[in-house]
């Protein structure tokens, strides 16, 4: 099917990030259709989980399918795997999210095919085998030229990956730091496996891992011979004998690798983010706005975050709702976001070389994160509970992501938000909230529980917490709405 020559928005991309961006969009109100140049999901190994925040964005939209609870993750820093039975999970910040968190171990691509599914529920088109070829910012709209011909469009956004051809022909720099290690991951049949040790293991060529399911392995490769690898092969199909190779070289033995049972993938450290999120008319997210090495799936999770909080500005800003300069927001509360995980990838980069520096810092890393201290801080940035973004206000609740909040008839609040828009928690007795929010009654749903605190929330379509209140006064509660659901 021939993408239609004229629509709200154009989202470049149908990974993750570009089909829940769609989807968000779609709630809102927007046409949107989507443009792929693959012809098929692309299958290749890459994030095996999600964290706090990606799997409450698909809670809040009724997406978390049944059966996906499992023990609690933790992941790993570096290689320094990080034990569960360390964690002080009685700490405020993972009570306040426990409805979740059992529900992380997620791969991307059944993910991708989740939102797949959700994106054609609400109908919107994703169009395959359409390379994205140029773009015209006429500042009332853009012009796109494709593989099946031109099209014009209120908005673009590039969720297009980290060689993105919408942020490079949007002129978008992406400054940031160059690869210096090339690493391969992978789901493999060998011959002879005993050689093989499991979890993290340094040589002085490289660090594998073999495990934790059979099979898989990830191997890293330090200095100009794994530059020289990016370089050589970046767009090239992993082969067999390339991951074989890798693995002889990190791990000193001969091992045999007979059999690929999954789509490989080759990555590096490169490191970047774009210079600005939006340009004009046109927007990045996910790995087109910055990239990084994949510890611990990072980049899948950010790229969400990204989706979760453009959707639905973009959205308000397309149905004249909100007027433009909510736009900005996005950079200004997402960039942090992204700054942070770029450091936390690069602090890794520095543990996991194998050098007698890195080594020597590696161990005494190690030996913190071998506390419950440790352990707790480190599982507390992984996992996302602590993450924070945009406004600030005198409650502790607002700018943080929405707790779990239980109400009187056994539900969550966030259980009244499947369809997007705002969510507004009243626990006054007469409904004094509810009356003050009754100019926004089209986009905010109420919802009244019983009287104790917070005694109100407001919270956004992104799941950010915009207004709280510990009486019943509403003081503040106006302002929020007028400066995020726009003005009435």
């Amino acid at each position: 099917m021939t993408p239609k020559r004229e629509s709200d928005v154009t989202v470049v991309g149908a990974g993750p990030v570009g089909l829940l961006l769609a989807a968000e969009l779609a709630l809102a109100g927007a046409d949107v259709h989507v443009l792929e140049r693959l012809t098929e999901p692309d299958q290749a190994m890459k994030a095996q989980s999600i964290n706090v925040p990606t799997a409450e964005a698909l809670d809040r939209r009724g997406l978390l399918p049944a059966g996906t609870s499992g023990p609690r993750f933790t992941g790993h820093f570096a290689g320094m795997v990080l034990d569960p039975d360390l964690v002080d999970w009685s700490d405020p910040d993972f009570a306040a999210h426990t409805a979740a968190d059992r529900c992380r171990m997620f791969a991307q691509p059944r993910l991708e095919a989740l939102l797949a599914e959700h994106v054609a529920r609400l109908g919107v088109p994703v169009h395959r085998g359409v390379e994205f070829t140029a773009l015209e910012d006429a500042g009332d709209g853009v012009r796109v030229d494709t593989s099946t011909g031109a099209l014009r469009t209120g908005w673009l956004v590039g969720c297009d990956g980290g060689h993105s051809a919408v942020r490079r022909l949007a002129g978008i720099e992406f400054p940031g730091t160059a690869a210096e290690l090339v690493g391969y991951q992978a789901l493999v049949d060998i011959a002879d496996d005993e050689k093989l040790a499991d979890g993290w293991v340094w040589s002085a060529h490289g660090v594998y891992r073999y495990g934790p399911q059979p099979g898989r392995v990830v191997t890293l490769e330090f200095g100009s011979a794994g530059a020289q690898f990016a370089r050589a092969g970046r767009a090239a199909p992993v082969t067999l004998d390339e991951v074989q190779a890798s693995l002889r070289r990190t791990s000193g033995t001969d091992v045999t690798v007979t059999a690929l049972r999954a789509t490989p993938t080759r990555w590096t450290d490169n490191t970047r983010q774009a210079a600005d999120y939006r340009s004009g008319r046109v927007l990045l997210a996910g790995d087109a706005a910055h990239v990084h090495p994949p510890f611990g799936g990072q980049g899948l999770n950010l790229g969400i975050g990204d989706a979760m909080n453009l959707g639905w500005k973009l959205g308000a800003v397309v149905a004249g709702r909100a007027f433009e300069t909510l736009l900005d927001t996005y950079d200004a509360e997402r960039r942090p976001v992204g700054a942070w995980v770029l450091d936390w990838t690069r602090a890794q980069t520095g543990l996991m070389r194998g050098d007698a520096k890195s080594a020597a810092l590696r161990g005494v890393v190690g030996d913190l994160l071998g506390t419950p201290a440790g352990t707790t801080y480190a599982v507390k940035k992984i996992s996302g509970v602590t993450q924070r973004v945009g406004p600030s206000g005198d409650h502790p609740l607002v700018g943080a992501l929405v707790p779990d909040l239980w109400l009187r008839d056994g539900s969550r609040l966030v259980d009244h938000g499947h369809g997007g828009g705002f969510l507004l928690l009243d626990r006054t007795r007469d409904g004094v909230f509810t009356r003050l929010a009754a100019p926004w009654a089209n986009d905010v749903t109420a919802v009244a529980d019983d009287d104790r605190t917070p005694t109100g929330v407001l919270v956004r379509p992104d799941g950010v917490v915009a207004w709280a209140s510990d009486t019943s006064d509403g003081a503040g509660l106006d302002d929020a709405l007028r400066r995020w659901a726009g003005v009435r």
